[in-house]
């Protein structure tokens, strides 16, 4: 049986000013952003900025779940895809080899829980399988972050990883796996020193958590 979950203020998308600041913050804070119409202008953005051929790690995300994008990735054959192999490989004698797989891809794709408009990504993780590659194992990131997820400041952002995107998660974990899920691991992201390695696509639609 599927949890309700009560309308939540932070699922409102943010106004064209207000994703103007977080893209002028983050921007100053060394990321490449981009502002699109919608996660079909982004599934489009993916393609043109993953060369073909390149090792692609998609962390789990509901964003690039309804956009499409996992799909274009781990099914398409444009790439060589890291997920989809490494489900097939046996982690009681292979573990050491997933783990450096997942971490250090040519280029990682996923969303984050939360952008600010002072310049911050804050990415939760139940498992913490995408943060290495996240911040900074990956040669180039590209995040996909619907207009719903920008607040002020990082207090803000926290509170959304807890009373949004927590329970939204739990209910899908339950349904799919049985078990609820969990904030175990929190990455923010203040900044990114290397010019080009990090681009965030955001969006004037709300979609995701």
């Amino acid at each position: 049986m599927t949890t309700s979950i009560p309308a939540s203020p932070f699922a409102d998308p943010a106004s064209a000013q207000r994703l103007e600041r977080a893209a002028t913050a983050l921007t100053a804070h060394g990321f490449t952003v981009e502002i699109l119409d919608d996660a079909a202008a982004a599934r489009a953005r993916v393609k043109d900025l993953i060369p073909e051929g390149a090792s692609v790690f998609t962390g789990a995300s509901e964003t690039l779940r309804l956009s499409g994008i996992d799909e274009d990735i781990n099914a398409g054959g444009r790439y060589q895809a890291v997920k989809p192999r490494a489900l097939t490989m046996d982690r009681a004698t292979q573990m050491d080899e997933i783990r450096r797989l997942l971490a250090s891809p040519d280029v990682v794709v996923g969303s984050v829980a939360a952008v600010t408009e002072t310049g911050s990504l804050v990415a939760a993780s139940g498992s913490g399988s995408q943060l290495p590659s996240y911040s900074g194992g990956a040669a180039r990131a590209i995040w996909i972050v619907g207009a719903q997820k920008v607040v002020p400041d990082l207090d803000t952002a926290l509170r959304r990883v807890e009373d949004h995107c927590l329970p939204l998660e739990s209910a899908r974990t339950r349904e799919a796996y049985g078990w609820p899920s969990a904030v175990n691991r929190l990455l923010i992201l203040n900044a990114e020193h290397q010019p080009g390695r990090g681009t965030v696509l955001l969006l004037r639609e709300a979609i995701g958590f």
